[in-house]
């Protein structure tokens, strides 16, 4: 089964049990809570937003903002103001590690509880004219920075989807705890309910095997690539593919079996950045108990240590057993 389902969990009940740690209040009171109120907000105001449109701003990266990214932005930025324990966030529209409030500096209390913030406020804008389901992306990381830090310096990740409901995928990783995966239903209140406290990808044998290929330009270029293509479609496989990473991935999570698989050649480069997408989607799709890899060379996500904001790669992550069939397709 990918879930265990219970009725009417609150999210702050479910918090008290999974974050149980001496240290650690203000991420199960503040941190998350927060961070999740944020794309709750941003579910609400993409329901009321009319209009879908160019602003004529580009972020750092060079990429043409819309209104909604420049919306999202916003309230994830007001959001993290309010915790006191988040000390410094960057986005991708804003990739600098800037101090989370007016006035404060990034520099590290010693013995305090404080986090840093990565995000990407609305994954796959290309989409969201047509109406297509969207994400948002979040990391959290121990300390001040994320730049150059070990991978357990991360310790949590939230993927919001939203779609005909507003829905968030939160992954835990502390030291010294079991990783935890679990879904919550963001209903437009403040009583978030934990739709599924445990989401872990299957065993098999599966019953159904999906595969979600992104990129497919690239078969063009790589006959490997064709070739595993091709070879889902003979032995059946479903096709899911939307064309948003977010949606795309929590489809494997929920169902409890998938692969997605974005690769890179020589004419198609890699647009996932490590820091806003890679890793946060990485620490969930590893704590539901799958893989994620870069099909350049075979190796964990994690095992690349981050350099810079705009570091970037291709993916392959869901399923254990796909992801090792597709390395070895592309690579063996």
């Amino acid at each position: 089964m990918s879930s265990t389902k219970a009725s009417e969990l609150e999210l702050t009940q479910f918090l008290y049990s999974a974050i149980s740690q001496n240290g650690r209040s203000s991420l199960r009171d503040s941190v998350i809570p927060q961070l999740l109120s944020a794309i709750s907000k941003i579910g609400k105001e993409l329901r009321r937003s009319y209009d879908v449109s160019i602003v004529g701003t580009e972020n750092a990266f060079g990429d043409e903002q819309l209104n909604v990214d420049v919306l999202a932005e916003n309230i994830i930025r007001e959001n993290i103001a309010k915790s006191s324990a988040i000390k410094t966030a960057s986005s991708e529209e804003d990739p600098v590690e800037k101090p989370a409030r007016e006035g404060e500096t990034t520099q590290a209390d010693s013995g305090t509880e404080q986090y840093t913030v990565a995000f990407d406020p609305l994954d796959g804008s290309s989409i969201i004219g047509p109406n297509w389901s969207v994400g948002t992306i979040v990391g959290v990381w121990d300390g001040v920075t994320a730049i150059e830090q070990p991978a357990e310096k991360q310790i949590a990740s939230i993927l919001g989807v939203f779609g005909p409901r507003t829905l968030a995928i939160v992954a835990l990783r502390l030291p010294g705890s079991r990783p935890l995966c679990f879904e919550v239903s963001l209903n437009g209140t403040e009583k978030f309910i934990v739709a599924r406290p445990e989401l872990r990808l299957a065993e098999p044998p599966f019953k159904t095997r999906y595969f979600a290929p992104a990129n497919l330009r690239a078969a063009a270029e790589s006959e490997k690539y064709m070739n595993l293509v091709t070879k889902f479609i003979n032995d059946k496989y479903t096709l899911r593919y939307s064309g948003g990473l977010i949606p795309d991935i929590y489809h494997a999570l929920v169902k409890g079996h998938g692969v997605y698989i974005s690769p890179v050649t020589s004419a198609s480069k890699a647009k996932l950045r490590r820091l806003y997408e890679l890793f946060p989607v990485a620490l969930v799709v590893e704590c539901a108990g799958g893989q994620a890899i870069d099909p350049a060379d075979g190796s964990r996500i994690f095992d690349t240590p981050l350099k810079g904001c705009d570091d970037r790669a291709g993916l392959v992550c869901g399923t254990s057993e796909e992801v090792d069939a597709v390395k070895k397709a592309l690579l063996g």
